[in-house]
């Protein structure tokens, strides 16, 4: 009786060993060869599940956008409006060695996107998503009036963007120094300094 094969299952598998190749190695040796060996199949076979490596890899690319949007949509947002805003943003960073994983392979499809038309459309549409949910934190405080007084939300916006951003590159670059506690901190000071208590 031939082996029935759950090609969703499978891809998805390949999809997480394109994602240690890049951990371990980096983007440039994401091959379909050396994902395949990653991932214990013949690079042959790869051919039934991604017809080239630009769709693997934005297969891949996907799965991490897919994660955190899975995540997000489970939270139950029952705490303090802050605490719910800071979880949000908690989740945007790489505060578990899950997260770490996921961003790693995120800077890594970032970079290569630059090159890859294929990517460059689907990192546009993440950071899209990403601003947008910068935009919902702003939004949420200024319409329960929690915003200090004369806040400008655009500005406040990108510098938010700009703030989550950046701890999520120092966090990768330098996980000794930026860690998950001092992330929280730097969150939590910065929610503050955007309410009207810290007038």
């Amino acid at each position: 009786m031939p082996k029935i094969v759950d090609h969703d299952k499978q891809r998805l598998l390949v999809a997480e060993a394109a994602w240690r190749v890049i951990r371990k190695d980096g983007m440039e040796q994401a091959s379909v060869r050396n994902i395949a060996v990653e991932a214990g199949i013949s690079a042959g076979s790869m051919r039934h599940y991604f017809s080239t490596q630009s769709e693997l890899l934005l297969y891949a690319m996907n799965l991490v956008s897919e994660r955190v949007s899975n995540r997000i949509t489970r939270m139950s947002f029952d705490a303090s409006p802050l605490e719910n805003m800071k979880l949000l943003l908690l989740e945007l960073l790489p505060s578990t060695d899950e997260k770490m994983a996921e961003m790693e392979v995120w800077y890594a499809f970032t970079a290569k996107s630059k090159t890859e038309p294929a990517l460059k459309e689907h990192a546009y549409k993440v950071y899209d998503e990403l601003r947008h949910a910068m935009a919902t934190v702003i939004t949420y405080l200024m319409d329960l009036n929690l915003s200090r007084t004369g806040l400008d939300k655009e500005l406040e916006i990108e510098r938010l963007y700009a703030l989550v951003d950046g701890l999520g590159i120092h966090a990768i670059l330098r996980p000794d120094q930026m860690n998950t506690k001092i992330m929280e901190d730097i969150l939590t000071m910065h929610l503050v300094t955007l309410c009207r208590d810290a007038e």
